[in-house]
């Protein structure tokens, strides 16, 4: 039973970290060094890594969506609801599909940039069924650039953070 509250109250904490990092991110003035829509850091993704290699698959499922959804009903944008639910999926499912299948040839890293890749992947896929058309297709190679950088700047936080505790 102990075990039981230990692990919730866990949960619990990383769901408002990655709550707070996903706030603190939306009014970070990214848009005046990378000018182009839609490319964010992943700073939540920092606590999903953790949750992946710390607690696995199901407590890293259920701190994405109550973040997601938590972010939801403080923004109340249904579009946005529908864009991060379908990038942090992608981008969840990514990572951990990384993780066992490289297993140990493939570092927090380089999961750490699957997981951005896929993030940006699950965003135009959305955005696709959202606006019904492919046209918006011809933007993933430029999310999937910038997946690099800021997979390999949230797989250097996480990988800290996972050393650290």
């Amino acid at each position: 039973m102990k075990r039981g509250v230990y692990h919730i109250a866990l949960c619990a904490v990383l769901t408002a970290a990655a709550l707070v990092l996903s706030l603190v991110e939306s009014v970070l003035p990214l848009q005046a060094v990378v000018p182009l829509p839609g490319v964010k850091l992943g700073l939540s993704n920092v606590v999903a890594l953790f949750a992946v290699y710390r607690l696995g698959a199901r407590p890293a499922l259920s701190i994405s969506l109550c973040r997601v959804l938590l972010l939801f009903l403080l923004s109340g944008s249904a579009t946005s609801l529908c864009m991060s639910l379908c990038g942090s999926l992608l981008s969840l499912g990514g990572m951990l599909a990384a993780r066992r299948l490289a297993g140990q040839s493939l570092s927090v890293l380089g999961v750490s940039v699957v997981g951005a890749a896929c993030h940006g992947t699950g965003q135009i896929l959305c955005a696709m069924a959202l606006t019904g058309g492919t046209l918006v297709f011809y933007y993933l190679p430029t999310l999937l650039l910038t997946a690099v950088p800021c997979g390999l700047l949230t797989g250097i936080c996480a990988s800290g953070l996972l050393k650290k505790l």
